[in-house]
């Protein structure tokens, strides 16, 4: 994991464990939770696409924004993190 994607778990890490106890009972709409989300979208896809990924699953947290089971898409098979689209061409 890029030093990126671990610096934006940390803050993932101390929203749920230090805010978020603050706001009273969960509220959460989707399931995984949006932290539990933000993480594992961190993990699979890096800070950029992951931090992506979260911002719109944030964005959707509204209530009209939906419920239910949302979880992370899978990463395309074949492909890592430092590798270009389309093979680098």
């Amino acid at each position: 994991m890029s030093p990126a994607a671990w610096l934006l778990r940390a803050f993932v890490l101390c929203y749920r464990w230090a805010i978020r106890p603050m706001m009273g009972p969960p509220r959460c709409r989707f399931y995984p939770s949006c932290s539990h989300y933000a993480l594992e979208a961190l993990a699979a896809h890096g800070a950029w696409r992951g931090g992506w990924l979260t911002l719109r699953r944030l964005a959707r947290c509204h209530p009209w924004g939906g419920e239910g089971y949302d979880p992370v898409p899978p990463r395309h098979p074949g492909h890592s993190r430092s590798e270009k689209c389309c093979g680098g061409h």
